[in-house]
């Protein structure tokens, strides 16, 4: 019998099955951090009894397929703790290795330092940034509801699971969760169940410095269904909890569990010590001898306990094969929606989708681009049923509202028309989410519904609003999610509201994200291309930028083709077939001013060309020969023209350019008069473009 048999042997005497399971998870995770010199212990010593609980007895998933589309979601909103995770996904045989284990933390490993979607097998969620995983829970929970509706029939549960969570004092702490669980408890998300690691310490020392609030009593308020734990070592107590929360249908579940953060370790249990440092050599092996596990070797795992967590390889298996055979018969019987099913699973799109986006006629008079958006959108939905979205209590401002398609909530016993509501029937089935003033949480939403699979989230608000969604942005540009965003009002020309809604630095700001695609369109049909371009952009979230005021409709008779767009620029106008002697750089609704401005210095003999640039990220994409053609080095007299801050033109316009934008904070005015005021004429531009022309002359 082999060495580890014997120990093996030795410590099942000392303790039964779920205790010796449970240790396993601590240690592994006390190994690997200790190992990497660098993570956080605690959190996993103290929740590895509930994280064992429901993963054994109650998640539904199958490890051979991470990817199964019916398996329940689970996500480490404390992700600072993701040692527990990922011991979790090697124990029950997820493709994760115990070398990846080993290397928690290195360069190149499947074991980052915070859980990172699409680097694990296993990990659904980006989580880390406190509160953004609890948000991304609810948006799971919401696409697994949405999907329900549209495609289970009596006999074909195809769309049924739920999305479980550990969540952390940090995280309850962040304003992001307190949104997130208001809407759920609105939502009644009956299938959504978080389990509260109640360990009381922070980073920084005991909650009772900064949290005395009464969790329980706040998520009752929210009409969330509470239960308490009081000892989170008890699997038995922390189980039936669970099982109360899943007989539970009518509102989402937070169980408190009262752990013991570094639970076993003699000298830094119930202390901050434990959080955010490995629990050194000593500490280590004082833990070990404390829980009767073997001091040697690291990273050991007793046969019986990989025995028992692997089960889930056979029991997921089974899961996901009888799951498959009613697919199978679905398709038989519901054809049409089996076809839509594949499709919006793989996120390909459905024939047709585009072929109502309309073409505008040129309008000197024009329309908002905002306007125009709720256009292209309205056109595109009735062909495009995974579009679903809102906005942050702002659809008459922002024309997001999807007509006809329903809103997205509880069924209703009587469908009384609710004041502010003209988008029909309110139902799961419904593609309007009234998101309320909660920004920040609906961008967190939003990523979680894109996680989920089979939907095309959108989110709206005003531009300056962005700053309340940056965090939850961030992450699907870090995830590579489709996510839409419809940002309007997005200049000073919103006008009258002043500066505090006026954003300045907003454009520069999101364009230095990477992996976020911004369009800024320059009109109507800019619009249109500008929606096709967002639908099919599959790698990574797109951010439209609309106006609040109307912009002319480019006559595109006499200047090029919206279909420029999809380049990110294109020469709008030139002064062929002699090369210009400038070159105006747009974007936006600030196009038609550079128009205007080509046509006076063509008056005045003056060659230039306008170009619109409603893409940095998209242009950035082309080609080297494509990007000199529409900016040739040679011509180095060059205006960009953009109601926002500077920073960043020198890109295109070079240090001997000129930008023309707004370096400073806006007012209170009607927007024509802040436009002028603020320098955003044809004729300033004019000018500029004759002192720039003029400088270079003296040279």
């Amino acid at each position: 019998m082999n060495k580890p048999s014997l120990i093996s042997r030795g410590i099942r005497m000392a303790m039964n099955l779920d205790e010796l399971c449970i240790n396993t998870i601590r240690m592994l995770s006390v190994d690997m951090v200790q190992e990497a010199k660098s993570g956080h212990p605690g959190m996993p010593m103290g929740a590895a009894p509930m994280a064992y609980a429901f993963w054994t007895r109650f998640l539904k998933h199958s490890p051979k397929n991470p990817a199964w589309p019916d398996r329940d979601r689970f996500v480490l909103s404390a992700g600072h703790g993701s040692a527990l995770l990922y011991s979790l996904l090697h124990l029950t045989g997820y493709p994760l290795p115990i070398e990846e284990i080993k290397r928690f933390r290195q360069w190149g490993s499947k074991t980052p330092g915070h859980p990172e979607y699409g680097e694990t097998p296993g990990v659904e969620s980006t989580t880390g940034p406190l509160g953004q995983g609890f948000a991304n829970g609810v948006g799971l929970a919401i696409a697994e509801r949405s999907l329900a509706s549209r495609f289970n029939r009596p006999g074909y549960e195809i769309v049924n699971h739920s999305t479980y969570a550990i969540v952390s004092d940090g995280d309850l702490m962040e304003g992001v969760a307190a949104e997130a669980a208001s809407l759920a408890g609105q939502l009644k998300l009956g299938k959504l169940i978080y389990l509260y690691d109640n360990n009381s310490i922070t980073l920084a020392g005991s909650t009772r410095l900064v949290f005395i609030e009464d969790v329980g009593k706040r998520f009752l308020a929210y009409g969330w269904h509470v239960q308490t734990a009081a000892d989170g070592n008890d699997v038995e107590a922390i189980s039936r909890a669970i099982r109360g929360a899943r007989e539970e249908t009518t509102r989402p579940s937070l169980i408190l569990v009262r752990t013991h953060i570094g639970y076993g370790s003699p000298h830094k249990q119930d202390t901050f010590e434990a959080h955010g440092s490995p629990l050194g050599p000593d500490e280590v092996i004082a833990t070990k001898k404390n829980l009767g596990w073997p001091l040697e070797p690291k990273f050991y795992i007793p046969e019986e306990a990989r025995i028992h967590f692997r089960q889930a390889l056979d029991r997921g298996e089974r899961l996901e094969g009888e799951w498959n055979a009613k697919l199978e018969s679905y398709g038989k019987a519901y054809p049409d929606l089996f076809r839509e099913w594949n499709e919006r699973i793989r996120s390909k799109l459905p024939q047709g989708w585009s072929k109502d986006i309309p073409t505008f006629p040129p309008d000197p008079k024009g329309i908002a681009t905002r306007a125009a958006g709720g256009k292209v959108m309205n056109s595109i939905a009735p062909h495009l049923p995974s579009l679903i979205g809102g906005s942050g209590d702002l659809n008459p401002s922002t024309n997001t509202a999807l007509k006809g398609r329903g809103n997205f909530q509880c069924p209703r016993e009587d469908e009384d028309p609710i004041q502010g509501s003209e988008s029909g029937p309110w139902s799961y089935g419904g593609a309007n989410i009234f998101f309320g003033v909660r920004e920040h949480a609906m961008g967190g939403i939003l990523n979680g519904m894109a996680l989920h699979g089979g939907l095309l989230p959108y989110g709206s608000t005003f531009l300056i609003f962005s700053d309340y969604m940056r965090p939850a942005i961030r992450l699907a540009a870090l995830m590579k999610l489709h996510v839409i965003y419809v940002f309007t009002h997005d200049s000073i020309a919103l006008g009258e509201d002043g500066p505090t809604h006026q954003p300045i630095e907003h454009l520069s700001s999101l364009r230095a994200m990477p992996g976020l695609t911004l369009i800024r369109p320059a009109d109507a049909n800019e619009v249109a291309e500008a929606w096709k371009i967002a639908v099919q952009h599959q790698e990574g979230p797109v951010a439209l930028m609309m106006s609040r005021q109307a912009v002319p409709v480019i006559d595109r008779t006499k200047f090029s083709p919206a279909e420029g767009l999809s380049r990110g620029a294109y020469i709008l106008a030139d002064s062929a077939p002699l090369p210009p002697q400038v070159i105006l750089i747009a974007t936006g609704s600030e196009v038609h001013l550079a128009l205007e401005a080509y046509e006076k210095l063509r008056a005045e003999g003056i060659r230039a060309r306008v170009v619109s640039l409603p893409s940095w990220e998209l242009f950035e994409r082309q080609p080297r020969d494509y990007r000199n053609q529409v900016l040739p080095p040679g011509i180095t007299a060059r205006v960009s023209v953009e109601a926002g801050v500077t920073h960043g033109w020198v890109k295109y316009i070079g240090w001997a350019g000129e930008a023309i934008g707004i370096d400073h904070f806006g007012a209170s005015a009607p927007g024509k008069v802040l436009l002028e005021k603020f320098g955003f004429t044809s004729d300033n531009i004019v000018r500029r473009v004759k002192a720039l022309l003029n400088r270079k002359m003296d040279h």
